[in-house]
């Protein structure tokens, strides 16, 4: 049984006559005639009987027909979906993004990549998490595109270089490193800091970045997200290195510089390797790679 018998077989049942059929299914009618002989010989019974020059169903060509017009049906509502789905003008890209870049980055990058005339049919189902779950989803297939933290041992994951992001040191006003400006990390680890979990992308990094001044953190609290980091040292709860975000500026923290150790923060673009992407989520990467480039490092860096 094939799907193309099974078309045929509804045609059929439609006209009530082999010969129309043919011709509207542009196929001979003896190879119309065997391919239903097929189709009966496999269900081991007979789909249709003669009446006069006609032929109509029979009681279980009549069962039969029910099934395969709602399967041919779903196939067909199936197919245009898929269609819709990955067409170059009009098709939907399933993206996900770190919280650090959920207030400015992916809106401002959104917004300008729908703004030419040939992207404005494209939509977005939009994602947030740790890079620990979101390179889960995309191995998962939830996603087409992360925009993440690099992950050491993901053979899977194909990671570029999209943006370099700033990292600092917050505190509480009135704090005892009020004023500092600029800071060595070795100085800060006598405070009690809020830091990230281990399923942040980030937790490795800042990890590195003590180790590098031969410090420990006194780590008061792990959390994943960063503008609860940011409350939680608003309220005195401990200090905190983290991305310089926009969403800081709303807060009661002072932001200092970090000096000592020198670091590089990479945001990454990440796809699953040699797995399919639709025309329209191609188009967006290839856009945000390069928008990240032009844009992200002259206008956030120091926002």
């Amino acid at each position: 049984m094939n799907l193309r018998h099974l078309q045929y077989f509804r045609v059929i049942a439609e006209t009530e006559h082999i010969t129309q059929a043919a011709i509207k299914l542009s196929i001979t009618q003896p190879s119309l005639s065997h391919a239903i002989s097929e189709l009966e010989k496999e269900l081991g019974t007979y789909l249709f009987e003669k009446q006069g020059r006609n032929i109509r169903l029979t009681k279980y060509g009549k069962l039969f027909l029910s099934y395969v017009n709602r399967a041919l049906d779903e196939l067909e509502k199936g197919e245009k979906k898929v269609r819709e789905l990955t067409s170059p003008s009009s098709g939907v890209i399933d993206l996900a993004f770190i919280y650090t870049l959920g207030a400015h980055f992916v809106p401002a990058l959104v917004q300008s990549f729908s703004m030419p005339d040939e992207h404005k049919k494209m939509s977005f189902t939009f994602h947030q998490g740790n890079t620990k779950n979101i390179i889960q989803g995309l191995k998962d297939d939830q996603y087409d595109i992360a925009f993440c933290s690099y992950i050491d041992h993901e053979p899977e994951i194909e990671f570029i270089p999209m943006a370099e992001q700033e990292l600092v040191v917050i505190t509480p006003r009135n704090h005892p490193l009020s004023g500092a400006g600029g800071i060595d990390l070795k100085d800060i680890t006598g405070y009690p800091m809020v830091y990230f979990n281990t399923k942040s992308g980030l937790r490795p990094i800042i990890d590195s970045l003590f180790a590098k001044v031969g410090a420990r953190p006194k780590i008061a609290c792990e959390i994943e997200e960063d503008t609860a980091m940011a409350g939680l040292v608003s309220v005195g709860y401990g200090i905190a290195v983290m991305p310089r975000i926009s969403a800081l500026s709303h807060f009661d923290v002072e932001i200092h510089n970090i000096l000592n150790p020198a670091y590089e923060r990479f945001i990454y673009i990440a796809s699953v390797r040699n797995r399919y992407l639709s025309p329209a989520a191609t188009e967006f990467r290839n856009f945000a790679i390069n928008y990240g480039k032009k844009f992200y490092l002259k206008t956030h860096k120091h926002a």
